[in-house]
């Protein structure tokens, strides 16, 4: 009953960690494209209708497009799982046999003796034989699988979220010096938090994640700023 409940919260992270990268990456996203247009359209006008406008267009349409691609990313995924459930349910019926050299070998690559890897593999497979064997051959638990909407709202919400504050930033904030400068700050800020996420996600660093994540983020005010002053 522990193995079970175990394998399940296991499952369980996995899902709530996709969901976390996808929102990650969507306020990352978010962030840079919406930070882009704003800075080119303010370094182009001081129109602040202008600017809202073509920041808003772009936060929705970012976040939007972060969502659509998160979903079809998942359900790709997913639909690759399930079709390799579906595999493997005919291949116990076809080729019983090749599955259970295959649970044998994978017992004995982690350093069991043959006979036990045997036994351990007939057991398994008399038991709990779809389970045993789309965990060993693609370690996927039978029956969890990931979830595209969560990823999708997740990543919705966090583009909408991360280029939020720029854009609050850099029209409603009164005086040009005030502005800029608590564009940038924003761009930041909000850089420095995906950075520290995503770094403790995958284990990283955290000071070169969160230092990188800002030199990005000026770097594309920078860029951005020079495109809008040209024309």
């Amino acid at each position: 009953m522990d193995i079970k409940k175990t394998k399940k919260q296991k499952q369980i992270m996995q899902e709530k960690l996709n969901t976390l990268r996808a929102g990650v990456l969507g306020s990352n996203d978010g962030i840079l494209t919406v930070v882009g247009v704003l800075v080119s359209v303010a370094a182009a006008t001081t129109d602040k209708f202008t600017i809202f406008i073509a920041g808003l267009s772009d936060l929705l349409a970012c976040a939007f497009s972060m969502a659509c691609g998160e979903y079809a990313s998942v359900s790709t995924q997913k639909d690759t799982e399930t079709s390799a459930v579906d595999r493997e349910s005919q291949l116990l019926k076809a080729a019983y046999q090749d599955e259970l050299d295959a649970v044998t070998r994978h017992y004995m690559n982690k350093g069991v003796s043959k006979k036990t890897s045997t036994a351990i593999a007939k057991d398994l497979l008399d038991k709990k034989p779809l389970e045993t064997m789309v965990r060993v051959k693609y370690d996927i638990e039978l029956g969890h699988y990931l979830n595209p909407w969560d990823a999708a709202f997740a990543s919705l919400f966090a583009a909408a979220a991360g280029g939020l504050l720029p854009l609050m930033a850099m029209t409603f904030v009164p005086g040009t010096v005030a502005k800029w400068s608590m564009t940038i700050l924003a761009v930041a800020l909000t850089s420095a938090l995906t950075g520290f996420i995503s770094s403790k996600l995958g284990n990283g660093l955290v000071k070169l994640a969160v230092i990188r994540n800002i030199v990005i983020g000026l770097i594309t005010i920078t860029i951005h700023y020079g495109v809008g002053k040209l024309f």
